[in-house]
C-alpha cells in the first residue's frame, strides 16, 4: 500500500496507551463523550450503521475545496505535516556539512519551495531526456529509451524490479508485470458508465494541452494525444483485470531470459538488457506473459512518432509537479480535479513534504522518530501485538471446518509472524544519494536513481528481512507475505489532541486492535495470503477439502461486497477486493474476543449512554470516519482493492451476530442478513 486510501480515525495512541496499561475510563463519564457526539442520531443503526456512528461528525467536516476526501484521519496528517516541516525547514537553516542528513533535507526543502526558480527553468530539467525521445530513429531505439527512463521512474511500457521469490522467500529474483498506462487501471479504457467516459475524454483533453505546452499546435497537439490514446487502450486490452491480479499462482510464471524473449518478446533481449543494469539471472519472474507477446506485437505495429509521443507524455507527467507552474498546474487540472474532485490545489509546501518522503523517507524517519516517538511505545504496541495473536490462536482452535492437519501449519505460521512496531532496528544508508539546489526537478530524479540502484543492488544477495517498505513518518500499515510480517509504523500511532481519560478499552480494541493490528495479521490468512507459508513461500500447505471450505466461504463474502452499488452503475469490485474484506472481517473478530475479555467488558458500565460492546463498535467505525468526492469514488472503484470506507464498516458489520444484538438489528433493515447468508470464516 501506499498512503491509506481512506484516511483512519485519529484515537490511536491514547486507545493503545490504556489497552496496555490497562486503565480505564469505564468508571466516569467524560462531560461530553467524543464518541457519542459523533452519532447522528437521526439515523437507525439497523439502517446505515456507518452513517450513524460517524454522520454527526461528517456533517461538520465538510470536504475542503483543496481535497478529495476528508476524515478526522486527514487531522493526523496535518499533524505529521506540522512535524515534517519544522524538520525540513530546520534543516534548510543550518549549515550542514555536505552529505549528512541535514544537507539533503534541507537543500531538498529549499530547492522545492523555490517556484520562481521552476518557473525559470521551465523543461530544462528534462531536455537531455525529451531530446533522447526525439532522436529515436527506430523500434530498437524505443526500447533503448524505454530502459533508459526506467531509473528516473518513467512508468512506460512495463514495471520491472527485484523482489522476493513468491515461492523461495530467501532469494531475490527480477519480476517483470504489465504497466505502462496513463489512467489508473484497465477498466478506465472500457468501463462505459458515463463518468468513466468522461474521464476518458478529459485524458486525451489533458494530453493534448501537454503537448500544446511543448510547442505544438493545438491541432496537432490533439491528433497526437488521440493516436497515444489508442496506444494505451491497445495495451489495456492486453492487460489483465484488477481482480485478476490477485491470483498469486497466476501471476508467477518463472522462466529464463531467453525463453521470456524467444517465447513472448521477440524485441527485447532480456539477457542483454539486464546485463546493462549488471543483472545476470537465471531466471525472471514474468507476471503476465500474453499481456508482453501482446506488447511485442504492438512495438512492432505502431508508427514511431506515435511511440514517442507516448514516451514524450509519460515522461512530462511524470516530473510534470516538479517543473514551471504551467505543467504543475497541467497536471493538478487532470489528476487532481477530473481524477480526484480537488477544487484546488493543496499548499506547496505540503505537495513538497510529499515528494520528500519519498525521496529522503527514512532520512526524515530518523529524525522524525528521535523527536516523536519513545522507544517506550514501541514496547508498549508490541505487547498489543501479541495480545491480538493469542486471540487468533483460540479462534484457529475453535474453526470447525478446518482439519487436524491443516490447522496445526495455520497455528505456525501464525506463531511465526514477525511484528514490526514502530521504526526499523538498523536504518538504510543513504550517503550514496546527492541532493543539491541545481532544480526540484533534479533532486527527484537523483533520488529515483538512488532508489532503481538500491532496488537492483539486492539482486544476489541474501534477503535483508529487517527492511522496512513504510517510513515510520507514514499513516499506514502492511502486512508483507513473504516475510510474513506485519509492519506497524510508529505515525500510525499517532492521537492529535485527544486525552488519554476520554478514551476507554471499548473504543481501543475497536479501533487499535480491530482495524489495524487484527486487520494485518488476518491479511496472511486471507484469499492470498492464505497461499504461503510460514517461511512466506508460495505453496500449498491447505489440504483440498479445507481449501475448498475457505473458498466457499469466502465467495459468500464476494458475492455481498458485488451487490453493494456506491455510484449507480458502479458496484463494489467483491473478488478485487476480497482480501481487504476477510481482514476487516477478521479484525472485528479478534479486537472483539480480546476485547471481551477486559475489565470494562465485564463491568458492562454504560459511558456516554452507550454499552462497552456499543463503544467497541462504534470504534470500529470511527476508523473509517471520512468522507470522498465522487470523483474520488469513482476512481478507487475502478483501481483500488479497498472497498470505500463506507462499506468496510457496513460490510463486516452485517456478518457479526454480537452486533445485531448490540443494535436491536431487525430482519427486514438493510444491515441485516440471514444467518444462512451471513460470512463465517475466521
Amino acid at each position: 500500500m501506499t498512503r491509506l486510501a481512506f484516511l483512519r480515525a485519529t484515537l490511536l495512541s491514547a486507545a493503545l496507551a490504556l489497552a496496555s496499561t490497562g486503565a480505564m475510563a469505564a468508571d466516569v463519564t467524560p462531560p461530553k463523550d467524543f464518541l457519542a457526539s459523533h452519532i447522528d442520531t437521526s439515523v437507525d443503526p439497523g439502517v446505515d450503521f456507518f452513517q450513524y456512528a460517524n454522520g454527526a461528525w461528517l456533517k461538520a467536516h465538510p470536504i475542503p475545496a483543496s481535497e478529495a476526501a476528508w476524515g478526522i484521519g486527514n487531522e493526523v496528517d496535518d499533524e505529521l505535516y506540522a512535524r515534517l516541516r519544522g524538520i525540513s525547514e530546520a534543516a534548510a537553516k543550518r549549515k550542514a556539512a555536505p552529505g549528512s542528513d541535514q544537507q539533503k533535507i534541507g537543500d531538498f526543502w529549499v530547492t522545492a519551495m523555490d517556484v520562481a526558480k521552476a518557473d525559470r527553468l521551465g523543461l530544462q530539467p528534462l531536455h537531455s531526456g525529451l531530446a533522447r525521445i526525439d532522436a529515436i530513429a527506430s523500434p530498437a531505439g524505443v526500447l533503448d529509451t524505454v530502459f533508459a527512463l526506467k531509473p528516473i521512474r518513467v512508468g512506460a511500457l512495463f514495471r520491472i524490479g527485484v523482489a522476493q521469490d513468491d515461492k523461495d522467500s530467501a532469494t531475490m529474483a527480477v519480476q517483470i508485470h504489465q504497466g505502462g498506462l496513463g489512467l489508473p487501471e484497465r477498466d478506465f479504457y472500457f468501463n462505459p458508465e458515463a463518468g468513466v467516459a468522461k474521464i476518458r475524454a478529459a485524458y486525451v483533453e489533458h494530453m493534448a494541452r501537454t503537448f500544446v505546452l511543448l510547442g505544438r499546435d493545438p491541432a496537432a497537439a490533439k491528433a497526437a494525444a488521440t493516436r497515444v490514446m489508442a496506444f494505451e487502450t491497445a495495451l489495456a486490452k492486453a492487460s489483465r483485470k484488477l481482480e485478476d491480479l490477485r491470483d498469486p499462482e497466476k501471476n508467477y510464471n518463472r522462466m529464463a531470459p531467453a525463453v521470456f524473449t524467444a517465447k513472448y518478446t521477440p524485441s527485447i533481449d532480456w539477457n542483454a538488457r539486464l546485463a546493462a543494469w549488471g543483472l545476470h539471472p537465471s531466471y525472471v519472474i514474468v507476471g503476465q506473459p500474453e499481456f508482453f507477446a501482446a506488447e511485442d506485437r504492438l512495438l512492432r505495429q505502431t508508427p514511431l512518432p506515435v511511440l514517442r509521443d507516448y514516451l514524450r507524455y509519460h515522461l512530462v507527467d511524470t516530473y510534470a509537479p516538479f517543473l514551471s507552474t504551467a505543467f504543475d498546474r497541467e497536471h493538478f487540472d487532470f489528476h487532481g480535479r477530473v481524477m480526484s474532485g480537488q477544487q484546488e490545489q493543496r499548499p506547496r509546501w505540503k505537495r513538497v513534504i510529499d515528494e520528500e518522503n519519498d525521496a529522503l523517507g527514512m532520512v526524515l524517519g530518523r529524525i522524525f522518530v528521535k523527536d516523536y516517538f519513545p522507544a517506550a511505545s514501541k514496547q508498549r504496541y508490541a505487547a498489543m501485538v501479541e495480545a491480538i495473536r493469542s486471540t487468533f490462536h483460540d479462534r484457529i482452535g475453535r474453526v470447525d471446518w478446518m482439519s487436524p492437519a491443516t490447522r496445526a501449519k495455520a497455528l505456525a505460521k501464525l506463531a511465526a509472524v514477525t511484528p514490526k512496531v514502530g521504526y526499523p532496528d538498523k536504518w538504510k544508508d543513504y550517503s550514496a544519494l546527492v541532493i543539491g539546489r541545481d532544480s526540484y526537478a533534479a533532486n527527484g530524479m537523483a533520488a529515483n536513481r538512488w532508489l532503481f540502484q538500491d532496488n537492483l543492488s539486492k539482486f544476489g544477495k541474501p534477503v535483508d528481512r529487517t527492511e522496512w517498505d513504510m517510513t515510520p513518518q507514514t499513516y499506514n500499515a502492511y502486512y508483507n507475505p513473504s516475510n510474513n510480517e506485519i509492519v506497524l509504523p510508529a505515525a500510525i500511532f499517532m492521537v492529535p489532541g485527544v486525552p488519554d481519560d476520554q478514551v476507554d478499552d471499548a473504543v481501543a480494541y475497536g479501533y487499535v486492535a480491530a482495524s489495524t493490528i487484527g486487520h494485518e495479521i488476518t491479511h496472511g490468512f486471507d484469499d492470498q495470503g492464505r497461499q504461503y507459508d510460514a517461511q512466506g513461500n508460495l505453496s500449498s500447505w491447505w489440504t483440498p477439502q479445507d481449501a475448498a471450505c475457505f473458498n466457499t466461504a469466502a465467495q459468500k463474502m464476494v458475492e455481498q461486497f458485488d451487490g453493494y452499488e456506491p455510484l449507480p452503475g458502479l458496484h463494489i469490485n467483491g473478488k478485487a477486493s476480497l482480501g481487504e474484506n476477510i481482514a476487516d472481517y477478521g479484525g472485528v473478530l479478534l479486537g472483539l474476543e480480546a476485547f471481551e475479555k477486559t475489565a470494562q467488558y465485564r463491568k458492562g458500565v454504560k459511558i456516554g449512554g452507550l454499552t462497552p460492546t456499543q463503544r467497541y463498535f462504534l470504534g470500529y467505525a470511527l476508523g473509517w470516519m471520512t468522507q470522498q468526492r465522487q470523483q474520488q469514488l469513482r476512481q478507487r472503484l475502478l483501481s483500488d482493492v479497498h472497498a470505500p470506507a463506507k462499506w468496510r464498516v457496513l460490510g463486516p458489520m452485517s456478518n457479526i451476530p454480537e452486533f445485531y444484538q448490540a443494535f436491536g438489528v431487525k430482519q427486514g433493515q438493510p444491515m441485516w442478513r440471514a444467518p444462512g447468508d451471513r460470512v463465517r470464516i475466521w
